[in-house]
């Protein structure tokens, strides 16, 4: 069937008086807009669905939300009884329809007669990560873009492991789904009635307080040994990390802190923000504003969901400067190892993981204290998907993270975790605060101590149908022609992922390592239209890292973008 046929399916099918035919009908004569909705239907990504909301196949909707749900609804009733009636726990972001989405996909699975648990109100990633183990479901599902601009929305998938649905889990979900007819095929009932009967039950706020309590387990270092007057800001973004996010500072006795008013609370056009992502640093205009005001000396953000994290530090000049997740993961892979030595809690068999696309400085770091680094495929479905593997060879799990600010601290929290991160650094920085040092001056003395790495993160967005078939392309060119020398600097070896590698699944990410002790790294993003690039170089000193680093990526660049 073509996008045309489609469109003209949905309009008849559509009921009149339904927003989604309306809208459709204004796109009547507009050949482009109903190519781009309905030349596909929206696909599993990195763990479910993400779009544009808006009628189409291409688009999230209640036809697109109902038509997964109803194909994992039924997968789960093939696992029997016994997985019914454990059940699936939803949450959700504070995003449009974000609250009508989640009560339609409990609606399906109750219909289905499998047991669902919903949160009272919007809720952090990591507690609906964290709550599947603890209340032993079969499955979660959350309702968020995470850090998307507000026209987006999404469908995350969890399996009982508690971890982001794994390929395998995925590619049987995604059998199921693509077998429900979304017109015919999806059983609904009464979101209330449901609730009567027993089979939609909503979470009390007790839960909320354990999840605090398993973050809060994981301080290092606490009373005397802290400066818990250091100044302090943070925004949730308007976000779900507001209340979580607060109660943990003030659980862990933190004095002189501010939140950014102005983002407090939940919006889901994010007004004062536009783009709801602390990977840019335009996300910390407001938070600059407020730590000026103060003299405030870490400023910390999380995204809509609350699952990502990033900082601004204040550096010896007292500018505020924004850390790349590279850098603030070099902190906090230095923080734990050194602070768990210290105390004498760390293990002999201790193990961290990273992404193949993110800095090697971290495993130089590691391997400074005895620990074992490991390596995964982008994602947290994949790094904190080694826990239980680390487990079964008798290896302690102390910490994960990638280069896109999301960072996984504690095993039985199987998805970055913004307010974990948020804690440890916040602790990190009221910690050598106490013996006269900023988290500048340490990272400056990580640089000393094990190397002067420069790191640099760009993409290109390439949106659409054109967009997608580009970055295919561009793909395709550097794969079949690599590049032999970059920046003057030989290319030693060339990884190519497509197969696999060693112990890392197939995927379509191309490294390069260069002779100089530098590499890059390319690969499309699973949920955005985007061509990813990661760029790491190592020098006598920090500005020497930088300047090899802009001429590698000068060049590379200009490779890909000779591509038309």
């Amino acid at each position: 069937m073509t996008a045309k046929e489609r469109y003209y399916e949905w309009l008849e099918k559509l009921k009149d008086g339904d927003p989604l035919k309306a809208e459709l009908l204004r796109i009547k004569d507009d050949e482009k807009d109903i190519e781009e909705r309905f030349y596909q239907g929206l696909s599993f990504g990195t763990a479910g669905l993400r779009g544009i909301v808006g009628a189409g196949t291409n688009r999230m909707n209640f036809f697109t939300v109902g038509k997964a749900t109803q194909g994992i609804a039924e997968m789960i009733c093939d696992y029997g009884e016994e997985a019914m009636k454990r059940g699936v726990v939803i949450a959700h972001d504070p995003r449009h329809f974000s609250k009508e989405f989640c009560a339609y996909a409990a609606s399906v699975l109750a219909a289905n007669g499998i047991k669902v648990y919903v949160f009272p109100d919007l809720r952090p990633t990591p507690e609906l990560a964290w709550i599947i183990r603890r209340l032993g479901t079969i499955s979660g599902i959350n309702i968020t873009a995470s850090h998307n601009p507000k026209e987006y929305n999404g469908y995350k998938v969890y399996w009982e492991d508690g971890c982001q649905v794994s390929s395998e889990i995925a590619d049987a979900m995604e059998h199921r789904i693509r077998n429900v007819n979304m017109f015919t095929g999806i059983k609904s009932m009464s979101y209330e009635k449901a609730k009567e009967q027993g089979l939609i039950t909503v979470l009390g706020e007790e839960y909320d307080r354990e999840y605090l309590d398993v973050v809060e387990a994981l301080a290092i270092h606490e009373g005397d040994e802290l400066d818990l007057d250091i100044p302090l800001v943070y925004t949730p973004l308007n976000g779900a990390g507001s209340i979580p996010f607060a109660q943990m500072l003030e659980d862990r006795g933190f004095r002189n802190w501010r939140i950014v008013e102005e983002q407090r609370w939940p919006d889901p056009d994010f007004t004062t923000v536009g783009y709801p992502n602390p990977e840019s640093p335009a996300a910390f205009r407001l938070s600059e504003e407020l730590g000026k005001t103060f003299g405030a000396e870490l400023l910390m953000a999380t995204d809509p969901d609350s699952d990502r994290f990033a900082i601004e530090i204040r550096n010896d000049e007292g500018e505020y400067v924004w850390l790349n997740g590279n850098q603030a993961g070099y902190l906090l892979v230095n923080y734990i190892l050194e602070g768990r030595k210290d105390a004498g809690t760390l293990p002999d068999n201790g193990a961290m993981v990273k992404s193949i696309v993110t800095s090697t400085l971290s495993t130089i770091i590691a391997d400074a204290y005895g620990v074992r680094m490991f390596e995964s495929l982008t994602g947290f479905k994949n790094i904190c998907g080694r826990i239980p593997e680390l487990e079964s060879m008798g290896l302690q799990y102390l910490f994960g993270y990638e280069e896109s600010v999301g960072y996984a601290a504690c095993p039985d929290i199987r998805d970055k975790d913004g307010i974990s991160a948020g804690m440890l650094v916040a602790e990190a920085a009221a910690y050598y605060r106490k013996q006269g040092k900023t988290l500048w001056n340490v990272l400056e003395e990580i640089y000393e101590k094990y190397g002067f790495f420069a790191e640099d993160e760009p993409n290109l967005i390439l949106k659409g149908i054109s967009g997608a078939a580009r970055i295919k392309r561009m793909m395709s060119a550097v794969r079949e022609n690599p590049p032999q020398t970059i920046a003057g600097s030989k290319v030693t070896e060339l990884v190519d992922y497509i197969n696999g590698y060693e112990d890392i699944p197939a995927s379509n990410v191309l490294r390069f390592r260069l002779e100089d002790g530098c590499w890059f790294a390319i690969r499309p993003s699973g949920t955005e239209p985007k061509i990813k690039f990661y760029f790491y170089a190592v020098g006598k000193s920090r500005e020497d890292a930088l300047e090899r680093n802009a001429a590698i990526r000068e060049e590379v660049m200009e490779i890909v973008n000779a591509v038309e």
